[in-house]
């Protein structure tokens, strides 16, 4: 039977896939994976299953995503069961629903696995929590640059707010993001830089609108890479602070 199965992979992690998309994999015929899904996970891919590797990073194509639809539907047809595996959570800037639309169009009986979004878990997993109570009422998941590489119209409204602000495919427009947040925050307000965030090639800078800019260029942080505004993110010097007492006590 001709089916896609639509996959988060996660933020990075392998072990962040959940267990009804591990069970996915493991009945795959074929499997078309993302630059941003882990490949460890394809050892829970049978071996007799096809493996394709469809990545897509900013300005590095390697499918465009009229041939990756277009590539479903034929292995679905041809195969049987095709896995769509994608980085974080496939509904969340991951144009994982045009993909199962695609499908469906066509006759392939398509489902979702939810996927953890790095846009939800990696400021976590630096100690940064998106909501604290007192600190914050709400957060906003925000691209970056759009389709024509303009900055999102969205991040102005985000700029206003007292939210916690998510930037995701955001680092080509930093200086941009930086100068139109300081313009309603201030330069005081806190951000952090989070590059390939739960990997071992994590890389992370903090500071605050005043500085990250001149940091950024010397540290030279890249995509794939996650920024995150507002004052919870001062809650992670905190519990830092609070280890150091206990430590000097």
């Amino acid at each position: 039977m001709k089916r896609l199965t639509l996959v988060g992979a996660g933020p990075g992690d392998p072990e962040l896939i959940t267990i009804k998309g591990m069970k996915a994999l493991q009945t795959a015929d074929v499997v078309l994976y993302d630059a941003l899904a882990n490949p460890a996970l394809l050892e829970y891919v049978p071996e007799s299953a096809i493996r394709v590797f469809v990545g897509k990073r900013a300005g590095l194509h390697h499918r465009q995503q009229r041939e990756i639809n277009k590539m479903i539907v034929k292995y679905a047809e041809t195969c049987g069961h095709v896995v769509r595996l994608k980085g974080g959570d496939p509904y969340v800037f991951g144009r994982g629903h045009e993909e199962l639309e695609y499908a469906a169009r066509y006759g392939v009986e398509t489902s979702y696995v939810p996927g953890i979004s790095s846009a939800m878990a990696v400021p976590g997993l630096t100690g940064v929590p998106l909501t604290k109570r007192g600190v914050n009422e709400s957060f906003w998941v925000v691209t970056g640059t759009l389709k024509d590489h303009s900055i999102a119209s969205d991040l102005h409204h985000a700029a206003q707010s007292s939210a916690t602000v998510m930037i995701l495919m955001g680092m080509k427009k930093l200086p941009e993001i930086i100068a139109l947040f300081a313009k309603y925050r201030g330069v005081a307000e806190p951000i952090g830089i989070i590059q390939e965030g739960s990997t071992e090639r994590q890389r992370t800078l903090f500071g605050d609108l005043g500085n990250i800019g001149e940091r950024q260029q010397k540290e030279n942080l890249a995509a794939p890479a996650i920024i995150v505004i507002g004052q919870v993110v001062h809650e992670r010097e905190r519990v830092l602070n609070l280890l150091k007492e206990v430590e000097r006590a």
